[in-house]
């Protein structure tokens, strides 16, 4: 078998060969551009491919991890974070067509997440968790059973749109009060400013609240405790034991994660729900090219 994992992202694209281990292999990472998305994705395959030496006609299978919502049925991918595509992009056929010969499997990038951290991160030896990823958007999937869950359109899990009590922001998804308007790296940042912080992004927002400035500090208390509902609300109604909390905001530290997990103790009351647990993700950046990686083998 030799196989390729594509994860795309709001953010960047990533692409690697898959090892022998079912782990990405070398992988290489793109900005995702604003224009001519397909472009940049097709030349990054390219690019892993040269680097390891294989010529197209020897992929046998390929992996896709993409931000939702997706349509793993049709093989179509609409991610909000990405404009070009918003109204749905025939990424399956778009890969087919480079490697025809080729088993292409599709899935949900939070879905990947949970798979991966399932197989070989803060999830091992867990049967029923959700993997949450919290940065430019918010994405999350579930892993029940053992088995990763994709749901009647590939979509299940998606906990990034789960309502959270007392929001009313409207969200790019066109509804109003998902957890990811309030929790997401761009939208913390955007409330933050519009309380007056003079800050322009993320990481700038994180380091502003472990030092004490009370507008950032108040942005992630806020963005924490809807972290905390999403999760305590995911947890009861689908009775899981972890949930792994990964991506690039949700490294923002004490001020994050404090309030994430004062949130979920206060909601999680159920007796079902005293062993709960919400831990930070193990692999990182990579961790959603590794379960397009693990897809090949799900």
């Amino acid at each position: 078998m030799t196989a390729l994992a594509l994860d795309i992202g709001g953010t960047k694209f990533a692409a690697a060969m898959v090892g022998a281990n079912g782990r990405p292999v070398d992988a290489k990472i793109t900005p995702t551009p604003t224009e001519n998305v397909w472009d940049a994705c097709e030349q990054l395959l390219y690019d892993v491919l040269a680097s390891a030496n294989v010529e197209v006609a020897q992929v046998t299978e390929v992996g896709i991890a993409s931000a939702g919502p997706v349509d793993t049925t049709a093989g179509i991918v609409s991610p909000i974070n990405i404009a070009e595509w918003y109204e749905g992009f025939p990424i399956v056929d778009a890969v087919r067509s480079l490697f025809p010969d080729a088993a292409i499997t599709l899935a949900l990038d939070g879905a990947c997440v949970a798979l991966a951290e399932h197989r070989f991160g803060a999830g091992r030896g867990v049967a029923d968790l959700v993997g949450m990823t919290v940065s430019t958007g918010i994405g999350g999937g579930l892993v029940l059973g053992g088995k990763i869950v994709r749901g009647r359109s590939g979509n299940a899990g998606h906990i990034g749109h789960v309502v959270v009590p007392g929001s009313t922001d409207p969200c790019t998804c066109g509804g109003v009060g998902c957890v990811e308007t309030v929790a997401s790296g761009p939208n913390a940042v955007r409330w933050a400013q519009s309380q007056g912080w003079e800050g322009d992004d993320g990481i700038a927002l994180a380091r502003a609240a472990a030092d004490g400035h009370p507008i950032a500090a108040a942005a992630l208390q806020r963005a924490g405790a809807a972290i905390g509902q999403a999760i305590a609300s995911t947890a009861a109604l689908l009775d899981i034991q972890l949930a792994v909390v990964g991506g690039g905001f949700s490294q923002a530290g004490p001020p994050l994660w404090d309030p994430l997990l004062q949130s979920v103790e206060l909601h999680a009351k159920l007796n079902f729900l005293s062993g709960l647990r919400v831990v930070p993700a193990e692999l990182g950046g990579l961790g959603t090219l590794t379960g397009a990686a693990a897809l090949v083998s799900a």
